[in-house]
């Protein structure tokens, strides 16, 4: 199937005047909108990324701008014509595979610039034919990889280095990560050249680390709020007190009032998950626990509290 025409200037939502300035500026503005790590397994960001970053690639630079400028949207018959030795001077590119953020180039660009759109050659060889005439090859990038970086609350709450090994084509590979901390369930981490080498002595690939946070036995994870139960006795729920609650940071004394029934929350702010100064909250559910043996004299106490009482549980 032949490769469709590509509006590098609509990608990026400039006029085909648009000065070096503006390009730049469009670029960085949509590059923050649709990067991947602010977009975790959002797969229409992704391919927004590569296009937005393919449109800055041939228009940041003059040779290959004026190349697609001149072919324009009848791009494939100026091809032929020029292939038959009537078409442009002869120019030379220079490319750098790490500006697509891990992704390939389309068949359109590898059609226009070398390379033959041979996609299904990863990591090796390209060749195909050259917009001036003739054959050209160019080394390939190698593979990109992505793998899964399981991380407990707390770690992922602390962040620092991690030893992470990966099972790579020749072998296990040991790597030392820096995970920033807060990160989220979901977020990539890059590791720029240390996916798969290139057999045509390209540049290697990227690694992708995909943050999965792992099953905790005390808290459950809500976007950035944690939630999770404290037992109390019936008399502290009656009476109030002060009782021990786990946080991500470390035990914490947390106050019941007195009067508290089954099923109350507590929020704990910037006890939950995230960067520091943007930390959410842990919320305690008060689960009220009762003895499930008594003593005579316990069991007695209980009778005599029920025959006084005037509370209606039921009311």
């Amino acid at each position: 199937m032949a490769a469709s025409y590509k509006d590098y200037y609509k990608l990026l939502g400039v006029g085909r005047d648009a000065k070096a300035e503006e390009i730049s500026k469009a670029y960085k503005k949509l590059a923050r909108k649709y990067h991947p790590d602010l977009n975790p397994g959002n797969k229409e960001s992704e391919e927004k990324f590569k296009e937005i970053n393919e449109a800055y690639e041939v228009l940041k630079d003059p040779e290959k701008r004026k190349l697609y400028d001149q072919l324009g949207p009848d791009w494939q018959n100026a091809q032929h014509f020029q292939q038959n030795g009537q078409g442009f001077e002869n120019m030379h590119f220079n490319f750098n595979g790490q500006d697509m953020g891990g992704g390939d180039f389309s068949d359109f660009f590898e059609t226009l610039f070398g390379g033959g759109g041979a996609r299904a050659s990863r990591g090796g060889s390209s060749f195909g034919p050259d917009p001036f005439g003739g054959f050209s090859s160019r080394p390939r990038r190698g593979r990109d990889v992505e793998a899964e970086l399981p991380l407990t609350l707390e770690e992922a709450m602390r962040g620092g280095k991690r030893s992470v090994t990966l099972q790579m084509p020749k072998g296990p590979k040991t790597l030392e990560v820096n995970v920033p901390a807060g990160i989220r369930d979901g977020a990539k981490l890059r590791l720029s050249g240390q996916g798969d080498p290139s057999p045509s002595g390209g540049t290697p690939g990227d690694l992708f680390l995909r943050i999965r946070y792992e099953p905790h036995p005390r808290f459950k994870v809500d976007g950035d709020n944690i939630h999770c139960d404290v037992a109390v006795a019936p008399w502290e729920a009656v009476l109030g007190a002060r009782v021990p609650v786990p946080t991500l940071d470390g035990e914490v004394e947390l106050n019941i009032p007195a009067g508290t029934s089954s099923g109350r929350k507590f929020r704990l702010r910037g006890k939950g998950l995230g960067a520091a100064t943007k930390r959410g909250d842990l919320l305690v559910r008060v689960m009220i626990r009762v003895p499930s043996e008594l003593t005579s004299e316990q069991k007695e106490l209980w009778e005599k509290l029920a025959a006084t009482s005037t509370f209606k549980a039921r009311a």
